[in-house]
């Protein structure tokens, strides 16, 4: 099980500027905690001030997790390139994997979290 600390620099998958979507709840949550976030979105250049990264390889560096807000067939890709980048933590959120992106983490042996969502974690913080 991942434990997330304040002092973890958090890559979001999905991170979106509209505020209803739990892409943008994750990075402002985290953020307003004083984790040091990353959006990640190919179709943003910033959000919530935050400047905005393409892709996981555009990240300057290597985060401590990587929490992906997709669906399924997105997070499919991601795991693809996590495995390339070479990183370990991973934490799913609800509804962004199904057994395949399951079975693809556990084969390359990532260490990830989908029983627990990222929120409740960030407000233990």
């Amino acid at each position: 099980m991942l434990k997330l600390q304040v002092n973890h620099t958090v890559a979001v998958v999905g991170a979106s500027a509209n505020q209803d979507k739990y892409g943008y709840k994750v990075l402002n949550t985290l953020k307003v905690k004083g984790v040091k976030v990353y959006p990640v979105n190919p179709n943003a250049d910033c959000i919530g001030g935050l400047k905005v990264w393409p892709d996981l390889a555009s990240l300057p560096v290597k985060p401590d997790i990587i929490s992906i807000i997709v669906p399924p067939a997105v997070s499919l890709r991601i795991v693809d390139q996590i495995i390339k980048l070479k990183y370990d933590n991973v934490w799913f959120q609800p509804g962004s994997f199904d057994e395949a992106v399951l079975a693809k983490a556990k084969s390359a042996g990532l260490n990830y979290e989908a029983k627990a969502c990222i929120l409740v974690a960030a407000g233990e913080l």
